[in-house]
C-alpha cells in the first residue's frame, strides 16, 4: 500500500510540474483527488486492510493528499501570477502618447435663454411654477375666459386627445391651477412646452416653449405691469433698451397689449434685423380679466392682477441673432457649439 501511494504521489507531482495551463491543473486534481480519483480508490480499498493497519494507512493517504494539494496550490499560484503579469503588460499605458481630447457638452441656447429669464424674474421675487403638458379643456380654455365657440378652440389650432383633454396651447393653464390653490398674493412665472397645430417654418413649430407670468395682489396696476416688463427688457437686452405698448386683445386680460422693444442691433434707427421698423415685438400682456379671477373665487373688487406671455424661442432668436427657429431643433453640433 505504501508503494502504491508513493507511486500515485510521484505521478501526480510529475503531471503537476509538467502542466502548462490552469485547466490542465484542474484535470489533474479531478484525476487524483476527485470522487473517482486515484486516492479515492485507495480509500475504498481500506476494507481489505487489516483493522490494526487502517489508522496507519489512513494517515498515509492523508499525507499523500496533502503533498499533492500543496504542489497544486504552488502551481496554481504560479499560473495566476503569470496571468497577472501578462495582463499588466498588455494594459501598460504609454504616458508619452498624446491624450484624447474629451468633448464637453453645454447648455442648449433655449436653456441658456430660459436661465436668463428665470434669474431676472426670481430676482424680482417671482416663483417658478410648472404644470401638466396634457391638460383639461376647461383649464386650457374656459377658465381663461375662452368660450366654447372661440376660434382658438378650433381643431386646426389645438391638438385634441379626447373631447375634454388637449395638449396645452399655452402655459396660462398653470396660472389657473395656482389661483385655484387660493394662496394670495401670487407672483409667478410658468415656463414649459406648448403645442399648436402649426406648419414648421422659420418662425413656427407645432411644439415650442412659452413663459407665462402672473401677479395677483390688492394693489397691482397696469403701471406695475409696464414697469416690470421694462425692467425685464433692460436686463435681458441691455440697459439702453426701450419699450412700447400697443393695444391688443386677449380673452383672459382686459385691457390687453403687445410689447415691443427697441431694436438692440440698430438702436431704433431701422435695420435688417428689425425689418427697418426700429422695434421688435416680444410678448403679449394685460390686466387679468375680472371674470378669470371670479371663476377662481377671487374677489375682483379687492384683488387685481396682470399677466404676460413670452415665447422662449423668440427670446433666444433675438438674443443670439438667429433668423431661423428650426436651427434650435436640428441638433447640428456645428450650430450648437457657437453658444
Amino acid at each position: 500500500m505504501k508503494d502504491r501511494l508513493e507511486k500515485i504521489v510521484q505521478g501526480a507531482l510529475s503531471q503537476i510540474e509538467s502542466s502548462e495551463q490552469l485547466d490542465k491543473l484542474n484535470e489533474i486534481k479531478i484525476a487524483y483527488l476527485g470522487k473517482k480519483g486515484e486516492l479515492t480508490s485507495v480509500l475504498k480499498s481500506m476494507k481489505d486492510v487489516a483493522a490494526e493497519d487502517r489508522p496507519k494507512v489512513g494517515q498515509m493517504v492523508n499525507d499523500a493528499r496533502a503533498a499533492i494539494e500543496k504542489e497544486m496550490e504552488k502551481k496554481k499560484a504560479f499560473f495566476e501570477r503569470k496571468l497577472r503579469e501578462e495582463k499588466i503588460k498588455s494594459e501598460t499605458i504609454d504616458v508619452t502618447l498624446p491624450g484624447n481630447v474629451r468633448r464637453m457638452g453645454h447648455k442648449h441656447p433655449n436653456s441658456i435663454a430660459l436661465d436668463d429669464v428665470e434669474n431676472i424674474f426670481i430676482g424680482m421675487g417671482y416663483q417658478v411654477i410648472e404644470g401638466p403638458e396634457v391638460e383639461y379643456d376647461y383649464y386650457n380654455f374656459e377658465a381663461l375666459n375662452i368660450p366654447a365657440n372661440h376660434p382658438a378652440k378650433d381643431e386646426q389650432d389645438t391638438f385634441y386627445i379626447t373631447e375634454d383633454i388637449v395638449l396645452r396651447t399655452q402655459t396660462s393653464s398653470v396660472q389657473v391651477h395656482e389661483m385655484e390653490k387660493g394662496n394670495l398674493p401670487i407672483r409667478m412665472i410658468a415656463p414649459g412646452r406648448v403645442f399648436r397645430s402649426d406648419e414648421v417654418d422659420a418662425t413656427h413649430s407645432p411644439s415650442f416653449n412659452q413663459i407665462e407670468g402672473l401677479v395677483i395682489d390688492e394693489s397691482a396696476t397696469f403701471a406695475d405691469l409696464k414697469g416690470t416688463l421694462a425692467e425685464f427688457a433692460k436686463k435681458m437686452f441691455g440697459e439702453a433698451t426701450k419699450v412700447r405698448f400697443r393695444p391688443h386683445h386677449f380673452p383672459f386680460t382686459e385691457p390687453s397689449a403687445e410689447m415691443d422693444v427697441s431694436c438692440f442691433k440698430c438702436g431704433g434707427s431701422g435695420c435688417r434685423f428689425c425689418k427697418g421698423e426700429g422695434w421688435i415685438e416680444i410678448l403679449g400682456c394685460g390686466m387679468v380679466h375680472p371674470r378669470v379671477l371670479e371663476m377662481r373665487d377671487i374677489d375682483s373688487e379687492k384683488y387685481q392682477g396682470f399677466a404676460f406671455g413670452i415665447g422662449l424661442e423668440r427670446i433666444a432668436l433675438l438674443k443670439y441673432e438667429i433668423d431661423d427657429m428650426r436651427l434650435l431643433y436640428e441638433n447640428d453640433v456645428r450650430f450648437l457649439e457657437q453658444f
